[in-house]
């Protein structure tokens, strides 16, 4: 039996399974969606737990690091814009677009 078919064989009754209802009435589809929830739920509960608040000598730390690569940045732009500025108004000149 060729594999296209088996896989097509294995899909017909999963997808029959999915929308049979269980003994209590409910529809498989509803039952797996609140037991993925309540999982994910109690996942994310667990991984909450390890979670690390920071010391506050961390952040205070991590904020003078970022408070001084923010003017570091804002520095070099305006030295580059100012340079590309300049070389612009020098070449339009050179081309004669400003009298």
């Amino acid at each position: 039996m060729p594999v296209a078919e088996k896989s097509a064989e294995k899909k017909r009754p999963m997808a029959k399974a999915a929308a049979m209802n269980t003994q209590e009435g409910v529809p498989n589809r509803a039952l797996s969606f609140f037991t993925r929830s309540r999982d994910f739920l109690r996942d994310v509960r667990s991984e909450m737990k390890k979670v690390v608040t920071p010391s506050w000598s961390e952040v205070r730390s991590t904020t003078v690091v970022v408070i001084i690569s923010v003017f570091a940045f804002a520095g070099f732009f305006y030295v580059v814009d100012a340079v590309l500025g300049q070389v612009l108004q020098q070449l339009l000149h050179f081309l004669g677009a400003l009298q």
